[in-house]
């Protein structure tokens, strides 16, 4: 039977030896995985990049599945796109639009967190109505039911909301608050759709507020992905059992493991980075930083990209892609009446992650 869900900040200890512990190895992480950022000129591109990859995976936690590719091919043309690619691109716009608000104000309201979660699903406003549950999808067995009253919605959002933005308000370490604040959304399950979604969004965007992070690049949903029933039975032995402490190690243990797989994969892409640029100088007379920043940007790269980009000649852009092409550097595929160059090396990198 679930008791009532209870106002932050909780009233155990927060600060145990293991979580301590396990605190301290996440943030050596995030600070290694915050150098290996620095290193690459255009932080922009990993955002753009890796954030498709989030999406992808937080969805499928959802279980809206979709390809790498179709969500690339989206990014670029919506009218190409499966639904469940459009919900990928959806989540990615929303984490964009998040990394603004954060950036501009250094705090997060909760009718912004409304505006990013109408982003990631639209026409599912907070609940009004009661009724919402959460099923075990096997079994089809009652687990847990959120705070059903409106008014009481609202409140624990207010108070969500505090927590969230006010470091005097529970002062323990940023990084330990972050389990916290998921579960809290999680439990507080404010809206009809896209709970799930909005939550882990919001561990990327608190982290880059607290300064933990400079860009939102440390992607949960992979790890969530391979421990899916741990994620879901951990959250439930909060609600039933009030076991905070080991909820709050699991997480940063995530963190830690999540921030070293993303080393791996940000000096991949900066090494293929650096072959790119060696290759182009040795081979053409059209290399340029803003080129290789749009084949890294985009995996699948148009001739109007580098019109606009460059601000160049239709022609012009169209004979550097196929010159690429050419050179097996990218790929050309033809997908209805368009022309996209494909960085396959690219692709690869980020789906073996």
């Amino acid at each position: 039977m679930n008791s009532k869900l209870k106002f932050l900040p909780p009233d155990i200890n927060c600060e145990t030896v293991a979580i301590l512990n396990a605190a301290n190895k996440a943030s050596r992480a995030l600070g290694q995985l915050k150098g290996e950022i620095s290193k690459i000129p255009n932080s922009q591109i990993l955002i753009d990049t890796l954030a498709l990859q989030e999406a992808k995976d937080s969805n499928e936690i959802e279980n809206i599945v979709t390809t790498d590719d179709e969500i690339y091919q989206a990014s670029i043309d919506e009218t190409i796109a499966s639904i469940s690619a459009k919900e990928a691109v959806n989540y990615a716009k929303a984490l964009h639009e998040g990394i603004k608000i954060v950036g501009d104000n250094k705090t997060i309201t909760i009718n912004q967190i409304i505006h990013l979660q109408s982003i990631i699903s639209p026409n599912h406003p907070i609940r009004k109505l009661s009724g919402t549950v959460l099923k075990n999808t096997t079994t089809n067995e009652v687990i847990y039911t959120p705070p059903q009253s409106y008014d009481e919605i609202i409140e624990l959002l207010k108070n969500f909301e505090i927590y969230f933005n006010t470091p005097e308000f529970h002062n323990i370490d940023s990084l330990i608050k972050m389990p916290i604040i998921h579960y809290q959304f999680e439990s507080i399950h404010p809206f009809y759709d896209g709970n799930g979604r909005t939550g882990r969004l919001l561990n990327m965007l608190y982290l880059v507020m607290e300064g933990l992070l400079d860009i939102p690049v440390l992607y949960l949903s992979s790890y969530i992905i391979k421990h899916k029933l741990d994620y879901y039975q951990l959250l439930q032995d909060v609600r039933t059992k009030g076991n905070l402490e080991e909820w709050i190690i699991w997480v940063l243990k995530g963190v830690e493991e999540t921030a070293m797989e993303t080393i791996v994969v940000v000096n991949n892409i900066k090494k293929l980075m650096d072959t790119y640029k060696v290759k182009i100088k040795n081979n053409f007379n059209f290399y340029s930083h803003d080129l290789i920043n749009i084949i890294f940007k985009h995996p699948y790269t148009k001739t109007s990209f580098l019109e606009r980009e460059l601000k160049i000649h239709r022609n012009t852009a169209a004979k550097y892609l196929k010159s690429l092409a050419d050179a097996n550097m990218l790929i050309k595929l033809k997908i209805g009446k368009s022309n996209y160059y494909v960085n396959s090396q690219l692709l690869n990198l980020l789906k073996n992650r």
